[in-house]
């Protein structure tokens, strides 16, 4: 019983556009991205200029070190009230193909564990 309706849970959100979003996003996503994402609620990305490490969560992105720790909090958004799959994407997009202006324009700071506390998956 749980299983079906967490199946017409998911159904109906996939054709909000909070749904649409997220399934595009998914798209997007690399297989090892889509699993992280699905497992943890955020997805790492390799920045194209720098070859930095990035991991986008839902709200921010963070920079990680070589220990797999966030090491400075980055905030930079497209403009307009988007669902939160198509601000992921576009964080993606930028980190990929355009990192150093992305970086120009986000506002940086102190991650902190409490922030990135997982409390809903999204994936």
């Amino acid at each position: 019983m749980r299983a079906i309706r967490a199946l017409l849970i998911r159904h109906g959100a996939e054709r909000t556009p909070e749904g649409r979003s997220l399934r595009l996003l998914r798209a997007w996503l690399s297989p090892a991205q889509r699993a992280q994402f699905a497992a943890k609620g955020y997805f790492e990305v390799i920045g194209g200029d720098t070859g930095k490490q990035y991991r986008i969560y839902a709200g921010a992105v963070c920079e990680i070190d070589e220990k797999d720790r966030p090491t400075i909090g980055l905030c930079f958004r497209p403009m307009g009230e988007l669902p939160i799959g198509d601000v992921m994407l576009s964080q993606k997009i930028a980190l990929e193909s355009c990192e150093n202006r992305a970086l120009e324009v986000a506002r940086r700071f102190a991650p902190t564990g409490f922030m990135f506390r997982r409390n809903r998956l999204l994936g």
